[in-house]
């Protein structure tokens, strides 16, 4: 059995008691330096050479605002557009009968589906009215059984997860540099 070895620190610091001294951020800061003063010619050619190359930017941006990307997408193909009188649809004129019929039916259907969402409310109320019935009459007959009913089962989520917290590296890795081709197209 070894004796244990008592060792004395002291620490100064400015804060926590006469012996503890820490130096603070601001004593590392240099004193500051003096501002030149400058013409005032040179700062008013400096904002105007500032405020020049932003107007130039500004006309730049608004040439190339004008003209249009082309787009891929609606150029047609030329076997397409060869075969486009036959790809053409006839125009089917409906008459105000079958009109009506349609919105009959699109109102009927509506309506429906207005009833049918409208009972499923209703079926949901009255299961919740009645379980709170139920609780409330179990709470008047036992309190324990009450709490019991109230309690959230844990066993009834029995999905577990166990793995290792940290994977070990992969032996001879050869790292992806992060380099890409880039296909995007450029519209000047």
């Amino acid at each position: 059995m070894q004796p244990s070895v008592l060792v004395a620190s002291r620490s100064i610091s400015t804060c926590g008691g006469p012996l503890l001294f820490r130096s603070s951020v601001p004593m590392f800061a240099e004193p500051l330096k003096k501002k030149k003063r400058l013409d005032p010619q040179i700062l008013k050619a400096r904002e105007d050479r500032k405020r020049k190359k932003i107007e130039k930017s500004i006309r730049k941006l608004e040439k190339v605002s004008k003209t249009l990307k082309p787009i891929d997408e609606v150029q047609l193909m030329a076997s397409l557009s060869n075969e486009l009188d036959s790809r053409q649809r006839p125009i089917v004129v409906h008459s105000n009968d079958k009109l009506e019929e349609r919105i009959v039916a699109a109102k009927a259907w509506s309506m429906y589906k207005h009833d049918e969402h409208f009972f499923n409310l209703q079926v949901i109320n009255d299961l919740e009215y009645s379980q709170q019935r139920a609780l409330n009459e179990l709470r008047e007959v036992s309190e324990d059984l009450y709490l019991a009913a109230v309690d959230i089962d844990e066993s009834l989520l029995t999905c577990q997860l166990t793995g290792p917290v940290e994977t070990p590296p992969i032996e001879n890795y050869q790292s992806p540099d992060g380099e890409y081709i880039d296909i995007s197209k450029k519209w000047d």
